[in-house]
């Protein structure tokens, strides 16, 4: 009902109690959108309360969440999608999202030996067949018998499943060469954003000038803005250096935390490596400065690794944040406080939906972490099945074992592909005059510079709308190519950007590639 009808049914009302000599003044707009417990007519002249709930009387911190991986631009993707299905005709057949790293949405075909463990985990009758590799029904029974009932249906421990962390543990000590890694630091999560947030949750506090100030990379992955939004932290920026490929800039560092320490208490430290959404791959000597730089500031370092097996420019290593900290020596290792993270939804695997994830704490205090623990206790466990697919993630079949060869092909055949298309995209965005495209060390993302005719500019603002949306926006309309604009993510101003993934197949990306080429000078020569 609008506002006019719900406006005269209450005088109707209120001319009603005068005749009856009642003394009542007419409900103002205002008053019932402070959500007090009014009474209004209904349609059917039944009385109902205003809602307890309004968007004036929520909690105004979720106002400030944005998320534009999945904002308005994807709303407007769905909404052509179902118009195309309807019959609407289009100057295109097909929606090709590009706008978030979900690989097998994008047509990425799931690791054998995964999919046939979760598959006997989740019925075990399966066992009993001669269809499976006798490795993976053994890493089946293994998980099956650390769950409760012998069911992956049943809750786990809130950390996580003992003998998951225990394998995770080895996995870290493995990949770090030899680094010791306890157990009971390590803690399974849902996908590596419930472990982000849960940090991020024990970090936050005072008031003011007192309040946590979290410094963030900028260009950033949204998770992090959302999450500081929601618990009313303070962002704090420090931008990465686009010139030099994206790499992490220590005097940018220093001056962004001086200015931070005037008006909140930063006290944590976020890391993308590699780098979403700017694919760059940070080298070691960069690493070795940061952990120095947050000894010297004492600042919680928090590295997102998720997308540590995707490395594809040559001269390019992943070194993770615990090792480099630890050959240090014990001047950092022993003090400098890190919580790392990974995931099962990218690298080889791209299992998003299975939400599989941990996170391991370094030098934590011990008070903090028993207060860690009964915080991840409230949300009872991580999904089991992706707790199961983490432990084949950081305990994959080994030479010898009957599923080793058929694994090792599917994993290199996956990483060569994304090798090669996050080469050929490069490559073609660089070809249109207005595009620069630095290299794309790794993750899965292209974060392009794109050159806005002023024209566009100004008619973007006139419509309310930042420049680089206005362009994603009617690439969407024209061309049904779905990307995401920089300024989701932050960039400096007076420049403009867009994220796209690299994950469609070859032949579709190259399709995309040509659009979003021929759009781009279609789209400058209209507004110059």
């Amino acid at each position: 009902m609008n506002e006019t009808c719900v406006q005269t049914l209450e005088l109707e009302y209120v001319k009603d109690l005068v005749g009856k000599n009642e003394s009542i003044a007419p409900l103002g707009v205002s008053e019932r959108r402070r959500g007090l417990a009014q009474e209004k007519m209904t349609e059917n002249g039944v009385f109902s309360r205003d809602k307890v709930l309004t968007i004036d009387t929520m909690n105004p911190r979720v106002k400030n969440v944005e998320y534009a991986v999945r904002g308005p631009i994807v709303q407007r993707a769905m909404q052509i999608e179902k118009e195309l299905r309807e019959g609407l005709k289009k100057p295109f057949t097909e929606v090709i999202k590009a706008n978030i790293g979900d690989a097998h949405a994008m047509g990425q075909q799931p690791i054998t030996f995964f999919r046939q463990v979760l598959a006997l985990c989740s019925y075990p009758e399966l066992l009993n067949e001669n269809m499976f590799p006798e490795d993976a029904k053994n890493r089946a029974r293994r998980i099956l018998h650390a769950c409760g009932g012998g069911s992956v249906g049943a809750y786990s421990a809130s950390q996580g499943i003992d003998c998951v962390r225990q394998d995770v543990a080895c996995y870290i000590e493995r990949r770090d060469g030899g680094v010791p890694c306890d157990p009971d630091n390590v803690y399974l999560t849902t996908g590596a954003s419930d472990g982000i947030v849960t940090m991020l949750k024990l970090l936050v506090c005072g008031e003011g000038a007192s309040r946590t100030g979290v410094m963030i990379s900028i260009p950033q992955y949204p998770l992090y803005s959302a999450a500081l939004a929601e618990l009313g932290a303070v962002q704090v920026n420090y931008y990465l250096n686009e010139e030099k490929c994206w790499s992490m800039d220590l005097s940018e560092l220093e001056s962004s935390l001086a200015e931070a320490r005037k008006h909140c208490n930063p006290k944590a430290l976020c890391i993308i490596n590699p780098g979403n959404p700017t694919g760059q791959v940070q080298s070691r000597q960069c690493i070795e400065d940061v952990i120095r730089f947050a000894a010297k500031e004492r600042l919680f370092l928090m590295a997102d690794e998720v997308y540590q097996d995707n490395v594809y420019a040559e001269g390019c290593q992943f070194h993770s944040f615990k090792k480099v900290l630890f050959e240090l020596g014990p001047e950092y290792s022993d003090n400098v406080e890190l919580a790392s993270f990974h995931s099962t939804s990218k690298c080889y695997m791209g299992e998003c939906g299975f939400r599989g994830g941990y996170m391991e704490v370094i030098n934590m205090d011990a008070e903090v972490q028993a207060q860690l623990s009964k915080l991840v206790s409230v949300r009872l466990c991580p999904p089991v099945p992706g707790q199961a697919l983490m432990d084949l993630v950081v305990n994959s079949p080994q030479p010898g074992e009957p599923s080793h060869i058929t694994f090792m092909k599917e994993r290199t055949a996956t990483l060569s592909l994304l090798a090669e298309k996050a080469k050929l995209t490069e490559q073609i965005l660089n070809t249109v005059p207005g595009i620069t495209c630095n290299p794309v060390q790794g993750a899965m993302y292209s974060f392009p510079n794109i050159s806005l005719p002023e024209k566009s500019i100004k008619e973007a603002k006139a419509l309310g709308q930042a420049p680089d949306m206005f362009y994603c926006m009617n690439l969407l309309e024209e061309t049904g190519i779905c990307l995401v604009p920089g300024s989701g993510f932050g960039q400096k101003d007076g420049t403009y950007h867009f994220r796209m993934t690299i994950l469609p197949p070859t032949d579709k990306l190259k399709i995309l590639l040509a659009k979003v080429k021929e759009f781009h000078q279609k789209f400058t020569q209209q507004y110059s």
